[in-house]
């Protein structure tokens, strides 16, 4: 049996409580300090009610402890690390090798590890970790590769914003306002605007976010992930909002049930509990910049959201008239009526939802909303910079965020029961056993009284009825009913004594503790003779920052560690590696489009100027 795990991204606590109960199987949440979102963090209070929730459903609970490690904060780290210990956290996603040596817990290899080769993945797995988070820009292919090479478990991102850098290697935020993506204080810096110029200075592109990728969304590849060996699939999203991570979990939860419905004895979930009921997920109407699937089927593609860094929503339609005529509109002067033409006869717009487009001169997208909307007909305050021909999007469905919020699924855990009914002494006694889906068993006698059923067929029937129902977080299922030994008699049972004995099965199995899956654990090998691709030369990409790590370095052989992590004074290193191709995006590429691209290529903003490099033998793009 293969286990497969959906796991959410929580801001906080409530939204990680949100994300159980729409089917995630763990959630990774932030502490008070070291996560790599620095907006994102979490007393150690809510995440021990956190880990109370998640805990009754078998769903893990993941700190996010992935900033690197200066000497000075080493002894806080391992306070936190042992406050979450007690406080239920299932396991650390780790950057800085330091913690592996810090915490009793399973670690996991974060993302920002840039995890992408079959030696970075076993030189991570020789430290003692239990799974691997892999980069991002990666292939079936390489993912099967890793899969051979390593034996712990491998996490793979699924669904989210894209870093166009590898992860764990960007610095052009540290090297722009000397803020660290390391550590937790990225400025996203490939959201901004560029001009791409050539060595002689003339302008190719204005005013584009050069750098910005789509969202990934691989829902449709899930069971290719779980065939190349991913277990556990990760949303992105911990700044995200409760409504983002409710819609998308939801979305993938039913996926991954039905991969597993498909292959019955050979996938399962790692949690306990169905989600049902609820709103319809749609993950067009959640926050994208367009979807991707990046590099996961091996093929290059146009994965460049520069003309929309910022959501723009699912398409509308194409604005045909606006009226800005003073005075017309009921609402007043500085108002506007908008006429939409829309290929989609399905189309409904609501008063205060949210619409985007791209500006006439293509570097903006402007928003606004709608105050009246009826038909294909939007009344709203004026926008100047609306015009007809524009292309409308809707990036808030106020009607689909309503029921985001009011219609949610109901997270149980399905219970079996069997009752046998028999005579004892001239008394009824019904020999009740019940079996939650996680294994927990109870068994126990319920005095039936002593009165006969006039009626026996409607008797069961209330049986049915009535032990079929929902008590607490269980879903009870009446399977079989045993009366034999009374020749088709029934006792008699007042609805009230029916519904006593599913409560009592509630109470037992509450105290009972869940039998949760049991999470993977590994222990350090000490084959560390591999570092990495590097070829055991530890370079500024490492990220040492404590004493700690450059010893567990030295340890593997690693030679120049003290210089590890000196970016900040060097102008002459790769603040980015990435699959993404600028030239490609721009149909400049001499490999697979042949084309002839200038001999150099810079981008520009605010006066600051990056080169572009080109490593055709890898098919990456470099900026320096």
């Amino acid at each position: 049996m293969k286990d497969l795990e959906l796991l959410a991204p929580a801001r906080n606590a409530d939204i990680g409580i949100a994300a159980i109960d729409c089917g995630a199987d763990a959630v990774y949440i932030a502490g008070p300090e070291f996560g790599a979102r620095k907006a994102a963090g979490n007393s150690i209070e809510d995440i021990r009610r956190l880990c109370e929730y998640a805990h009754r459903f078998g769903v893990r609970i993941f700190l996010t402890l992935n900033t690197i490690l200066y000497d000075n904060e080493l002894e806080a780290a391992r306070r936190l690390l042992e406050e979450a210990e007690e406080a239920g956290v299932d396991a650390i996603i780790a950057q800085d090798p330091a913690v592996w040596k810090m915490t009793s817990l399973p670690v996991h290899a974060s993302t920002q590890c840039a995890i992408r080769t079959p030696e970075a993945a076993r030189f991570y797995e020789s430290l003692g970790s239990s799974r691997l988070v892999l980069e991002r820009q990666m292939s079936l292919d390489r993912i099967r590769e890793i899969r051979a090479a390593t034996s712990c478990e491998l996490e793979f991102f699924v669904h989210g914003a894209l870093c166009v850098c590898y992860s764990g290697q960007c610095y052009m935020s540290e090297r722009i306002e000397r803020r660290s993506a390391n550590r937790g204080e990225c400025i996203q810096a490939c959201r901004s605007l560029y001009d791409l110029v050539d060595g002689n200075g003339k302008v190719l592109v204005k005013d584009k976010a050069l750098l910005s990728l789509r969202d990934y969304n691989l829902r449709s590849y899930l069971a290719d992930l779980a065939d190349a060996g991913i277990c556990s699939f990760k949303i992105e999203g911990r700044l995200k909002g409760i409504s983002y991570v409710r819609n998308v979990v939801r979305a993938y939860s039913i996926a991954l049930d039905n991969l597993v419905a498909k292959h019955p004895g050979y996938y399962r979930r790692t949690s306990f509990g169905r989600s049902t009921g609820g709103f319809s997920p749609d993950l067009d109407k959640t926050f994208n910049r367009t979807y991707t699937k990046l590099f996961i089927d091996g093929s290059r593609g146009r994965w460049s959201s520069m003309d929309a860094p910022k959501s723009v929503g699912e398409e509308i339609g194409t604005v045909v008239s606006i009226d800005r005529t003073p005075g017309r509109l009921s609402s007043g002067d500085g108002q506007m009526e908008v006429i939409v033409k829309s290929d989609n006869p399905a189309v409904c717009l609501r008063n205060g939802d949210g619409f985007s487009f791209v500006s006439k001169d293509h570097n903006e997208i402007v928003g606004f909303r709608g105050d009246v909307c009826r038909g294909v007909r939007i009344a709203c305050r004026n926008v100047p910079e609306l015009y007809v021909g524009a292309r409308l999007f809707r990036n808030l469905d106020s009607a689909f965020e309503k029921e985001l919020d009011s219609n949610l699924p109901v997270r149980q855990i399905p219970v079996s029961l069997e009752v046998a009914v028999r005579s004892a002494d001239d008394r009824f006694l019904l020999d009740v056993m019940a079996l939650s889906q996680d294994g927990r068993e109870i068994r126990f006698v319920h005095d039936g009284g002593t009165t006969l059923a006039s009626n026996p067929f409607r008797m069961r029937d209330m049986f049915y009825s009535q032990l079929g129902k929902v008590t607490g977080m269980y879903s009870f299922t009446l399977e079989g009913l045993h009366a034999e030994s009374l020749g088709g008699k029934m006792p008699f049972l007042p609805v009230s004594s029916i519904n006593a004995i599913r409560r009592e099965c509630a109470a037992k199995l509450d105290g009972m503790p869940l039998r949760a899956i049991p999470l993977y654990s590994a222990e350090a090998s000490g084959n560390t003779a591999v570092l990495s691709d590097s070829g055991g030369q530890v370079t500024y990409k490492s990220n040492v920052a404590n004493e700690v790590t450059k010893k567990i370095y030295r340890d593997c052989g690693a030679t120049d560690v003290e210089r590890a992590y000196e970016i900040t004074h060097r102008h002459d290193v790769e603040l980015m590696r990435t699959k993404y191709c600028i030239r490609y995006e721009l149909g400049m590429c001499p490999v697979h489009q042949n084309a002839a691209p200038p001999e150099r290529l810079y981008l520009l903003n605010n006066g600051k100027r990056y080169s572009l490099g080109f490593d055709c033998a890898r098919c990456e793009m470099t900026v320096s």
